[in-house]
C-alpha cells in the first residue's frame, strides 16, 4: 500500500483536495471527511488508469509540516 499526502483547502464553499506528488488528480466535497473519501478514491482509479497506460506510478516525496508564527 503506497501513502500520499494530501492538502485539503476550504473553498468557501465546499472542500478541495489534491496529491502533490499525483498532478491532475483532486476531488471535492461538503466536509472534510467526504473529500478525504473522495480524493482516496480519485487516486486509485489514477493510479490504476496509469498501470493500464504503462505509465510509472509517482513515487510518494511530499512532506506535509506546519510551523507556528506570531502574527
Amino acid at each position: 500500500m503506497t501513502e500520499y499526502t494530501i492538502l485539503v483547502e476550504d473553498t468557501g464553499s465546499n472542500f478541495a483536495a489534491y496529491a502533490p506528488d499525483v498532478p491532475g488528480c483532486v476531488a471535492t466535497g461538503k466536509t472534510i471527511d467526504e473529500v478525504t473519501r473522495r480524493m482516496e478514491t480519485a487516486l486509485e482509479m489514477h493510479v490504476e488508469l496509469l498501470l493500464e497506460s504503462g505509465e510509472q506510478i509517482p513515487a510518494p516525496s511530499t512532506v506535509a509540516l506546519t510551523v507556528s508564527v506570531n502574527a
